[in-house]
């Protein structure tokens, strides 16, 4: 495992552990199964393991697992201040970070982030409830080691906030595919130039660029380095300086293995001319596609009327990046044949999705579009009588 340095000079594995998907039965995590995962990646020099309050389950799955395993301090833990349920009350600052060390069954935590901005306004409200002073307060007693900021809005948004604030470390999306989106690569170097360590999330897009359309996968098969698509994405972070350390929401032994071999051999200044040309032919295919750039993150969610944003986009783009009739089929399968199917016609505008969306996807023309798309006339039939049987 390669590891970089943090503002202290401690050192972080370059691969990240992200905790927002660990495999879930019956509506629970799969501590077992999660637990597997975790230690293999720990046995493999992993030691960045990133959670937050609203990942359900996680921070307390973490907590156990790292506790039963006794490597709490062999690791790091990052996990993250809901700031948009604090509001105006001071008191919700210790509330939040007193339960989220007890799920952890820590009394001290690594990387704290304020969570999910997406511009100054989101860190002027914390400050104005005195955030600042309780978290550097926090630091002077050893309960917060490194103070920071998780980031989705645009690249002035984050230039903003990370001039405003003396921090210890950033985490930004960033992958071939947003490079000059969000934070992007402008972001990623303000960063390093100010000495501030960036931590990367999405590195794989939600799954699309570990998994390819057609013409993307015959680029690469057609490479001969018997990479697959996930390492590509990955060694094209790793070899810039800048980065340093990319989550990746593993959830499997192989996703582990894989992933933990390549960031034992990957590093900076690998990459030779033709590994960006095979970048540059890779995105192409897939903006040539997608239809709608939806990662999969689930901010969007709950939605109100129980629409399925996210698994409704995933089907939509499956019909262009896998064929039509597999995403059709992938949609009645996975939703409208649910108890309670999260159709896109159940959405009445209200958008309180679009808000939240760290892409600023159109959510609500996207939803009519895909209802089209995914819904002929003889779908909607078979899925009517499909329910009747099944249900």
């Amino acid at each position: 495992m390669h590891y970089r340095k943090d503002k202290h000079g401690e050192d972080i594995s370059i691969l990240g552990y992200g905790c927002m998907r660990f495999t879930t039965k019956g509506g629970k995590i799969d501590i077992d199964k999660a637990e597997k995962e975790i230690m293999l990646a720990f046995e493999n020099g992993v030691n960045y393991y990133d959670t937050a309050y609203i990942y359900p389950g996680s921070e307390v799955a973490l907590g156990q697992i790292v506790e039963k395993n006794g490597i709490r301090d062999k690791i790091k833990i990052a996990t993250k201040l809901p700031q948009y349920l604090v509001g105006n009350n001071p008191k919700a600052l210790d509330k939040y970070f007193e339960e989220e060390k007890k799920r952890l069954r820590t009394d001290y935590v690594d990387y704290y982030l304020m969570h999910h901005l997406t511009d100054i306004s989101g860190w002027n409200r914390l400050k104005a409830v005195g955030a600042r002073e309780w978290l550097e307060e926090k630091r002077s007693k050893g309960e917060i080691r490194n103070i920071g900021f998780s980031y989705h809005g645009d690249t002035d948004g984050f230039l903003e906030i990370l001039n405003d604030y003396d921090w210890d470390f950033c985490q930004i999306q960033y992958n071939y595919m947003d490079e000059n989106t969000q934070a992007g690569l402008t972001g990623l170097k303000a960063a390093a130039a100010k000495g501030v360590p960036v931590v990367i999330m999405e590195p794989l897009r939600g799954g699309t660029l570990a998994k390819l359309p057609e013409g993307a996968q015959k680029i690469v098969d057609k490479d001969g380095k018997g990479r697959s698509p996930a390492e590509w994405a990955f060694r094209w972070l790793w070899n810039q300086p800048e980065v340093t350390c990319v989550l990746s929401g593993m959830n499997s032994t192989e996703m582990v293995e894989e992933n933990c071999r390549t960031a034992s051999d990957a590093d900076a200044g690998q990459f030779a001319e033709e590994d960006y040309k095979l970048i540059e032919s890779i995105k192409a295919e897939i903006q040539r596609l997608v239809k709608v750039g939806c990662t999969g993150c689930r901010y969007c969610m709950p939605c109100p009327r129980g629409v399925d944003i996210p698994g409704v986009f995933r089907c939509y783009n499956h019909m262009y990046t896998e064929g039509k009739s597999t995403g059709r089929q992938e949609f009645i399968q996975t939703i409208a044949l649910q108890d309670k199917p999260g159709l896109p016609t159940l959405c009445v505008q209200c958008g309180k999705c679009e808000k939240h969306c760290p892409q600023n996807l159109p959510i609500i023309e996207s939803l009519k579009e895909a209802d089209k798309a995914l819904r002929p006339f003889p779908y909607k039939v078979a899925a009517k009588v499909m329910r009747k049987f099944v249900l």
